[in-house]
């Protein structure tokens, strides 16, 4: 059973101050997780785990997870700039793209990123644009095929756009050698979401067993592995989550089996862990406003897919717990959904709950990670505010929700702005 980290009565006592809709993160749940990931890879001396900033880009989650260790894994020049902002600089940062506009390569290497090379016409494309190649250099692998494990295939690199085929990741190493790279990294990407502690230790394997042939075929020097993320948690209540303990002590086992007796010892191992690092310490809570009796039974709640758009977009599973009633039978089945012209804006279907009634706060679990990321504003619809939960029970606002003149803010038709600010001024709109 999923259970939430605020009670009933304590949303009751934060929509006093910040109405519903809001996403809300668990500061202690954040930072125990952290610590659990550090002692699960304690073994290896040069551990850093970066962040995916794309999970959850606001500052205040940054810094926490800053003071815990973690550098960030950034794909775009707003992370970037993020990321600079709460203090990251030099190898605190990774930066991971694709496609990737020549000035974002600027910016990067200004702040001394890692950069992790997506293609192997990227080479030249750096070099060019930069006027060098970095002493430490990271490629990113893509082995093609499919990715499989004990329990099955997991997922299909070969339909993916990202990475360098083994061929071009060997010829790319001998290039960047002979460009001047000093130390190497390689990165991996393989599956999404995986919910089994087999997964890194498997793909751990895999990259050790490349690196020492890289290393041996290549000269380059192997400084880092970093196995990226898709190291899931149980969106669904009957899922068993991982054990972070048990897979870095599986990954271990490959480290000593393959890299230490290669003479390989001291390679730094990386992850990017976004959903597994933040997504079951966030939840979006939202207010039941109006209930619809036709061919099935609706509730409509006060958000929508602006504020998660994961149901929406693949049909993703959110459990939703009805506070207050976490005990009451689930003995309604309802659609909850939101008030976007869409018939995908829907945050459950036909799923099993307690009765719902108007005025109930409804608590949409795991939205820590690609939740108010992937908001947008269609329909006109405002992104909603962010709150921390902090150790100490006290609510924090660590960013405000959207406003009408925020939305038109970009517009660039002076007499239709000023018209709409005199409208918003009207109607109180701050």
């Amino acid at each position: 059973m999923k259970k939430p980290f605020v009670t009933k009565e304590k949303v009751e006592e934060i929509v006093k101050q910040y109405p519903t809709p809001f996403h809300i993160y668990d500061e202690e749940g954040i930072i125990n997780n952290a610590k659990a990931v550090y002692e699960a890879f304690s073994w290896n001396k040069g551990f850093r785990e970066y962040f995916a900033v794309k999970a959850t880009p606001n500052p205040k989650l940054l810094q926490i997870l800053q003071s815990c260790g973690c550098g960030f894994d950034c794909s775009s020049m707003t992370e970037l700039m993020l990321s600079n902002a709460v203090g990251a600089s030099g190898e605190d940062i990774m930066f991971s793209s694709n496609d990737t506009p020549a000035s974002e390569y600027v910016y990067a290497d200004k702040l001394g990123a890692i950069i992790n090379l997506d293609d192997f016409t990227h080479i030249k494309f750096l070099e060019e644009t930069i006027g060098k190649i970095p002493e430490t250099i990271s490629c990113r692998y893509n082995p093609g095929g499919v990715f499989q494990m004990s329990n099955g295939i997991m997922d299909n690199p070969g339909d993916s756009k990202y990475g360098m085929t083994t061929d071009q990741l060997f010829e790319a190493f001998k290039i960047l050698k002979e460009k001047g790279a000093k130390r190497f990294g390689i990165h991996a990407f393989l599956a999404s979401n995986t919910v089994t502690n087999e997964y890194y230790p498997t793909l751990a394997g895999q990259l050790f067993e490349l690196a020492v042939k890289l290393e041996k075929e290549t000269g380059a020097k192997i400084a880092f592995i970093n196995l990226s993320g898709g190291v899931g948690i149980p969106y669904k209540p009957d899922q068993t989550g991982n054990d972070i303990a048990e897979i870095g002590k599986g990954v271990h086992e490959q480290y000593d089996k393959i890299l230490v007796p290669a003479g390989m010892g001291d390679v730094a191992i990386y992850t990017e862990m976004g959903r597994f690092m933040m997504g079951p310490y966030g939840a979006l809570v939202t207010k039941a406003i109006h209930e619809k009796h036709i061919y099935k039974e609706y509730i409509g709640v006060d958000a929508c897919a602006v504020n998660l758009m994961r149901p929406a977009m693949y049909g993703a599973y959110h459990h939703i717990t009805v506070l207050g009633k976490e005990n009451a039978p689930l003995d309604h089945v309802y659609d909850v959904t939101g008030s976007l012209c869409e018939n995908n804006d829907k945050f459950a279907i036909e799923r099993n709950l307690p009765k719902i009634d108007k005025g109930d706060y409804l608590y949409i679990h795991d939205t820590g990670a690609h939740g108010y990321a992937m908001g947008y504003n269609y329909n006109g619809k405002l992104k909603s505010a962010e709150l921390l939960l902090k150790k100490d029970g006290s609510v924090e606002l660590i960013r405000r929700a959207e406003t009408p003149r925020d939305y038109f803010a970009t517009l660039d038709q002076l007499d239709v702005f000023d018209k709409l600010s005199s409208i918003m001024d009207e109607e109180g709109v701050e």
